[in-house]
């Protein structure tokens, strides 16, 4: 009796075990939920990522010339902010207006939007190549921004320094506008600002 019992356990729980497995059409239903999560985060995930770089790049150039300005401003003396692609000198003799490449910002003894250390000027901070495929181009060939003592720029009718994001689309298009007085702002596609107008 008890060996009747013994085979009617084993019975059932090799049954048991048995019916734990999945079906060919379980894993087809998993694999088609997986693949519209990945259709729909993934852009939504490139998305993101690309308007956290955008602001980070340009946020960056715009903290720089706030800085200088601020600089100018209390030290009573020229600051400069001028494309630089090996953070120790500035790209004036033609000039770039690659800003991507990178910028620096110094201390300007004569106002000439150069750095030159045996004049007495001093680097204050540095901004490395970005990384990626980003235009971040200025109008006005514009390759170094001097603030004076008042924190007056020295730029044409102000400037619009409009960055490109790769590829690049109205969404990821964003500008920096540097005004006369010296004030700088961001600003989105189709944006106007001094007569300037973000494309």
């Amino acid at each position: 009796m008890n060996g009747m019992i013994n085979k009617r356990h084993a019975s059932c729980t090799a049954q048991r075990y048995a019916s734990r497995g999945v079906t060919l059409v379980e894993i087809l239903v998993v694999m088609g939920i997986v693949a519209m999560l990945m259709a729909i985060g993934i852009p939504s995930y490139k998305y993101v990522t690309n308007a956290n770089r955008i602001s980070a790049e340009i946020n960056g150039l715009l903290g720089d010339l706030q800085f200088a300005r601020s600089e100018a401003i209390k030290e009573g003396q020229t600051v400069s902010v001028c494309v630089s692609s090996d953070q120790s000198s500035c790209l004036t003799t033609s000039p770039d207006t690659n800003w991507q490449k990178g910028w620096i910002v110094f201390s300007d003894v004569n106002g000439d939007g150069n750095i030159d250390t045996t004049n007495g000027d001093l680097l204050l901070r540095a901004q490395p190549t970005f990384k990626g495929t980003d235009s971040f181009s200025a109008n006005n060939s514009i390759s170094a921004i001097t603030f004076n003592r008042e924190g007056f720029a020295s730029v044409t009718n102000g400037t619009l320094i409009t960055l490109h994001a790769s590829p690049a689309s109205q969404g990821s298009t964003r500008c920096l506008s540097v005004t006369l007085v010296g004030l700088a702002t961001t600003m989105k596609y189709g944006d106007v600002d001094s007569g300037n107008t973000c494309l």
